[in-house]
């Protein structure tokens, strides 16, 4: 946990990604990503340069059977203010639109309620998280199904609502995130989404790990070049020779 809470600290300098006494709000989905995010940034609270103060919200998504006490429970272990928002999505998406390609419209829908609330809360500052191979799979998603180089960025300021989003997990990878949970046994929760695993994504996904066995790397050089071109807002404030794990 040390080694990816080092990771963390470094997205975190490099993208200046905390003001001093931030509020930051993790969204957690339950997830082994969210989960890894909040349990960095909560150890990274003792001992970063920057004070911040954490809380984490659940955007219940109305899926039937699912079941967020393990959360509650966590939280309360980190010292780290929980609530959950209840929604319809599920009802919405896949009972009343009957959505073939759900993906993109609870997308949007998730954001919107999210940043509803947030805003209806004063929060200005949302953490996030994408991670590593997140930012790989995004990127090539946009060369290959629309046409252009594009992938979200590090640091996010939606100028409508006031709200910064940041993703910290930038530099930590997939795989690393995995058996990390596994490792100090953090309650995730398995995603029910009627499409997971049956996604563009996915396809993506695979795609990605066929070619790093192929040319081992790739996945270094692909998100390296993200930084170099950059990409808007994904070069980083220091310039570090050394390369970050797969």
């Amino acid at each position: 946990m040390q080694y990816i809470s080092g990771l963390v600290r470094r997205c975190l300098e490099d993208y200046d990604m905390i003001a001093p006494n931030d509020h930051i709000t993790v969204g957690l989905s339950g997830g082994k990503d969210s989960l890894m995010l909040l349990t960095a940034l909560s150890a990274l609270r003792a001992y970063y340069p920057v004070p911040y103060t954490l809380e984490a919200i659940t955007l219940d998504m109305g899926i039937p059977g699912m079941d967020f006490s393990p959360l509650v429970s966590y939280c309360k272990q980190l010292e780290v203010p929980y609530s959950i928002l209840p929604t319809q999505l599920y009802h919405v998406i896949f009972e009343v639109r009957n959505e073939k390609n759900p993906c993109s419209m609870c997308a949007k829908l998730r954001r919107g309620a999210l940043n509803r609330t947030l805003s209806e809360r004063g929060c200005h500052k949302i953490a996030l998280g994408h991670h590593y191979d997140d930012a790989v799979e995004t990127l090539l998603l946009s060369l290959l199904f629309e046409g252009r180089i594009h992938c979200f960025q590090p640091v996010t300021y939606l100028d409508r609502t006031e709200i910064t989003q940041i993703r910290p997990l930038l530099y930590v990878g997939e795989a690393l995130i995995e058996a990390t949970a596994k490792r100090l046994s953090i309650p995730v929760i398995q995603n029910p989404c009627p499409a997971n695993g049956k996604t563009k994504r996915q396809e993506v996904k695979e795609l990605v790990s066929h070619l790093n066995e192929t040319y081992p790397g790739i996945k270094q050089r692909v998100f390296g070049a993200m930084q170099r071109l950059p990409l808007d807002h994904w070069k980083p404030l220091q310039d570090r020779r050394r390369p970050l794990p797969e």
